[in-house]
């Protein structure tokens, strides 16, 4: 059985970029460009009127930005699937913020446009119309964050960080011996996070659980985390009751 022909609305300001999609669509299978936005508030009626299965949003547009139309059309439900496309990286976590299914750089390569398309694809086979929006594994909690690199930008599982810590205005994923910094805020990181997966120790520091090999008290009474790379990380007076919690006391 064939699967069902997506319609997709593009919203990009500038003329080039919004052509240059639609000539990688053209090339796509089971896709339908129903319309073209040349800004943030054009986007949202749209939106409203074409009932689009998957909106291409850049972010940086005259009046709303991508992130504010995706905002704006959230009360829909289930609403489109949101794929942004722009030029910077820096809007990444917020993007991922607003449930968008993928994010791509400017220019934008015909194979990636093509995942971004089944992902989308995905997404709406989980999110059906009619029906209340379904979230994927991991219930309400973040997945993935993608951050940059010096080859664009790289998606970082969230299950595979060992633990995250501060650095002025950004937040430092550590995965094994890499590590990535994402503009983020301590506190919306650990309410993004599954507490069941991670725990905060430290204002500047949170870790897996599993990559937690134990606990010791200095002659201080403070507590110290061993993790499973040898690192030491200090417990913060006001999160020693997540480590009593952790081993039954």
């Amino acid at each position: 059985m064939a699967e069902p022909v997506l319609k997709i609305l593009i919203a990009d300001d500038e003329p080039l970029a919004a052509e240059r999609l639609q000539l990688l669509l053209a090339r796509c299978e089971g896709v339908d460009l129903v319309g073209t936005a040349s800004d943030g508030d054009g986007a949202v009626r749209m939106a409203e009127a074409l009932k689009p299965d998957v909106m291409l949003l850049d972010i940086a547009m005259p009046g709303l930005d991508g992130i504010d139309v995706a905002r704006a059309i959230a009360a829909r439900r289930p609403g489109p699937a949101v794929v942004f496309i722009t030029a910077f990286d820096q809007f990444a976590v917020a993007a991922f913020d607003v449930n968008a299914v993928d994010y791509l750089m400017k220019p934008v390569e015909p194979q990636r446009l093509g995942r971004a398309i089944e992902r989308a694809r995905a997404y709406l086979e989980r999110n059906p119309p009619g029906t209340a929006p379904t979230p994927a594994p991991g219930t309400g909690f973040l997945e993935e964050f993608w951050a940059s690199d010096l080859s664009g930008l790289v998606r970082i599982a969230v299950a595979d960080i060992d633990r995250v810590s501060a650095e002025r205005d950004y937040m430092r994923l550590h995965v094994g011996q890499r590590s990535w910094l994402i503009h983020h805020s301590m506190n919306a990181l650990e309410e993004g996070l599954d507490p069941a997966m991670f725990v905060r120790l430290h204002r500047s520091a949170i870790v897996r659980r599993d990559f937690i090999t134990g606990f010791q008290r200095v002659p201080s009474g403070r507590w110290i985390a061993r993790l499973n790379d040898g690192a030491e990380q200090p417990v913060g007076r006001l999160y020693a009751d997540a480590v009593r919690a952790m081993v039954g006391r």
